[in-house]
Order: structure tokens, then sequence, then C-alpha cells
């Protein structure tokens, strides 16, 4: 049956192999279980910004709606896709969800009058953004897209993202720390346990993946975990060892909900109930004048971070033939269902996830790896505490991120490196999805450069046509309605 269903052998893949791609995958994003709901009640910047920013949605509504929607957003695409691909609630579009929409939700008369709340109208907004991306989706107009975009510049998409993936892992792991000065810089603390556990799990991921070891991946966060879980022990049984300054400014000690490593004291719970998020979303006065930019955007975002990524996982996958990207139009429709499916529920934006490519690493080349990942989304609401075990303490699996963006890093061989007016503008998508902090902000840069660089260079006619509509279209964007 799994055969029929997913063409294993065609695509030179096994059924433990696609198992052990799906744990994969899930262990890298499974932090998604846990800083959804501190980010969309507002929980994660209570200590920085305040009580007024809880926006009043229920902490374990939240947690349930990030599992079910990204076990059937998952399930969907890898049954309709056979894609090794996973979903769940992005993380920009969470942030922008609770730090922009919320607020401008707030000025509603219907919220201040409290015929609504702000968290519902911006569910409602979220709702009719997946509802127009369906519809472009269902359309193929996303298809038209993926032709017009040069081989140069999509192996520089997949590049950026092996850059960004890698440059999160470096800062899950407090490798990388904010810099008044510089924006970023290496941490003071080099001593840091979480330092030492993070080194610990990538030399392990690094050697076992050298030798060719299938799983290599989860065994180093399984090591790192062990190694951690030893850690926490020791400092407990020994407190004086707490007192050390590298000891004491680590993650290692801080509780779970503020990225530090708690110990499970239990396997199993209770699932939490999703009835105080289900249906609440107010698609009414989500389409008030006010909030149509905010739909906009939130289309933007789903649009070109789902396109990044299935660019990038099919690059690394080997899926691409005579440029074109095999049943695109599936995987978009999955992921447009996955976001109105999301809203329903009560969470945002749900896309397709970047972390995906460490199970592609691991051997993942069809839906069967995106079925793994689904049904383990659904079992963590059960073994709850577990996930949050290692999905709240990010440098468990910050290796996992930096092994894959530095295979990601092959496609740079791809290039056209004879023609500059190519290479200029993949650069700038190399460079602006990591430094902008986003997959769709990195590609408006770079479909807007793209045109403009070939033009200039007198090879305006090897542009596809859409792509000069498309850098107007992200020029407003940026200009309009980016601040």
């Amino acid at each position: 049956m799994l055969e029929r269903i997913f063409h294993l052998r065609e695509h030179g893949t096994t059924v433990r192999t696609e198992m052990v791609a799906g744990i994969t995958t899930f262990l890298t994003m499974a932090y998604i279980i846990v800083v959804q709901p501190a980010v969309l009640t507002g929980e994660l910047f209570v200590s920085t910004l305040g009580e007024e920013v809880r926006t009043g949605m229920d902490f374990g509504a939240v947690t349930a709606a990030t599992c079910y929607a990204t076990a059937i957003a998952t399930l969907l695409l890898g049954i309709l896709a056979n894609y090794p691909l996973a979903q769940a609630p992005g993380m920009g579009e969470n942030f922008f969800f609770v730090l922009t929409v919320v607020p401008a939700a707030a000025g509603l008369s219907a919220v201040a009058a409290g015929h609504t709340s702000a968290w519902q109208v911006a569910l409602g907004t979220v709702f009719v953004a997946g509802v127009l991306f369906l519809v472009i989706s269902v359309l193929g107009l996303q298809v038209f897209l993926l032709r017009a975009i040069s081989p140069t510049l999509r192996n520089g998409i997949a590049v950026g993202i092996g850059i960004f993936i890698a440059f999160i892992g470096l800062q899950n792991a407090g490798v990388i720390v904010k810099s008044p000065g510089t924006g970023v810089a290496l941490t003071s603390t080099v001593a840091s346990p979480d330092l030492l556990i993070f080194a610990i799990g990538l030399i392990v991921t690094a050697a076992l993946f050298s030798r060719g070891v299938r799983g290599a991946i989860i065994v180093g966060i399984a090591v790192a975990t062990a190694v951690a879980v030893g850690l926490r022990y020791l400092v407990s049984f020994l407190p004086q060892v707490a007192t050390w300054p590298a000891v004491a400014e680590s993650r290692l000690l801080l509780p779970a909900e503020q990225g530090g490593f708690a110990v499970a004291s239990q396997i199993l719970s209770l699932p939490p109930s999703l009835a105080p998020t289900l249906f609440r979303m107010d698609v009414i006065h989500a389409l008030s004048l006010q909030m149509v930019p905010y739909i906009i955007i939130f289309l933007f975002m789903d649009v070109f971070d789902t396109l990044g990524t299935l660019v990038g996982v099919a690059e690394q996958a080997g899926f691409v033939r005579n440029n074109e990207i095999p049943r695109a139009k599936q995987v978009l429709v999955a992921d447009a269902c996955g976001t109105v499916l999301g809203a329903v529920a009560g969470t945002s934006t749900v896309t397709s996830y970047i972390e995906s490519t460490a199970g592609v690493e691991q051997g993942g080349r069809t839906g069967l790896s995106a079925v793994v990942v689904a049904l383990l989304f659904l079992a963590a609401l059960f073994f709850y505490p577990l996930v949050c075990m290692i999905g709240s303490y990010p440098p468990l699996t910050a290796p996992a991120l930096i092994v894959v963006g530095a295979m990601m890093m092959r496609n740079v061989t791809k290039f056209d490196w004879s023609n500059f007016a190519e290479i200029l503008p993949a650069f700038v998508v190399m460079l602006g999805i990591p430094l902008c902090y986003s997959i769709a902000d990195g590609l408006a840069l770079g479909f807007v450069s793209y045109p403009l660089v070939k033009f200039s260079a007198g090879q305006g006619r090897d542009v596809h046509w859409l792509m000069y509509v498309l850098a107007v279209v992200l020029l407003v964007y940026l200009v309009g309605f980016r601040g």
C-alpha cells in the first residue's frame, strides 16, 4: 500500500529511511509546539513589553491548534504532493500576528465596544488570506512564477535558506548573540554548558554524517539530550557549580518556558482542549477596510515563504527536472488548506518549514516522511512533557540546523558563474534571506533586483515577463506596506 501511494522504489528510498527522515524533521521543528502558544498568547513578550501585550488567547488551546493544524496540513501535503515537506505555523507570521495585527485590530470600534476581540479579528485576517492563497493555488498561478525563476536564482534561494537555518542554529545554540554595536557577535561565554551540549551534538552528528550513518541527526540530538540531562542533575547535586559565571548565565538552569532545559517529570499527559479557539475567527470585521493591508501582507508572506521553501527543498532533494518542480501546485494547495484550517483551529498562518531539509538530508524523498511528521505531531499532544524537554531547549536541535545548512551550500556549484547578471541577484537573495531574517523579504529583494540587473546588462529579453510584473508589485509592497 505504501509503495502504491508514495512510489518508494521510484524515488530510491525505503519505509525505514522515510521514517528516520520524518522523525528527524519532527525533532528539529518540535520547538513550535512550545514557542507558538508562548507567542500567540503574548507570554513570550510580557517580560519586555509588559502585561498589555497579552492577547487573551488560551495557551492550551493554541498548543492543541498548533499540533492539529500542523498534522492535517502536513498529512495533506504528503498524500497530495508526495513531498518530504512539513508545515506548521510560521515564526515570522506569528510575530507579525501578535505585534502588528492584533494591535491594529484593537483599534476597531467593534473591538472597543466589546462585540469581538482583537485576536479573533486577527485570526479572521489569517483565514481570508488563506482562502485567497487557496484560490491562487487552485488556479495554478504560482506555476507560472516557478517557471519564471531562473536556475541560478532558484539555487540562490536554496543557498540563502541554508545560510538562514545555519544562522538560526548558531543563535539557538547561543554561539551568536545580539550586539548593540554590530547587531550580532560571538558570545562572551564560550565555556557555557549550552555551548558544550551544542558542540557535543554537532561533533557526533557531523562524525556520523561523514561516515554515511543513517539517522545521524537523530543520534546527535539523542546524545546531546543525554548530556543535557546529565549536566542538569550534576548541577542539582553540586549546587556550588551553579555559582560559576558561565553556568549561572546559561539557559541550562532556566525554566523551559524561558528557553531553558527542564527534565521531563512524566512521559504522558492528556491533550489540552481546543474549544477556546475553535471557530472563533471573526471574518466579518477582518474584511473591514483597516484590516485589508494586513490580509495582503499575510498572503504575500505565505506565498513566498512556501515558494522559497519548496524551491530550497526541491533543489536539495534533486526533484527539479528541466527547470520544473513536479507537483508544485499540490504543495501550495495543501499549504493554503493548512492556513485556512489553522485559522479555524486557532493559530496563525501555516507555511512550509525549512527544517524539512533536515529530513531530506536523512534520505527523505517522498510524502511518507511528511505523514510520519504529521502522526508525530498528533502523538506529541499525548507526549507533551517529552516533546517540551527537547523542543524547548534549542541547543539540542541546533546541530541539525548547522549540518543541514552546510549541506545546502552545495547548490552554489549550480550557478551560471559565466553571467554576472545572474550571479548578483542570486547573491542578493543569499544575503537577503538570513539578514532580513525572512524568506519572504529576502525573495522580495532578489526578485526586484533580478529584472533591473538583467535589463541594465542588456539581457532584458532573457527575463520572463512575469518577473517584471512581480518586481513592480514587490517594490510597491516594500515601499508602501512593509513599514
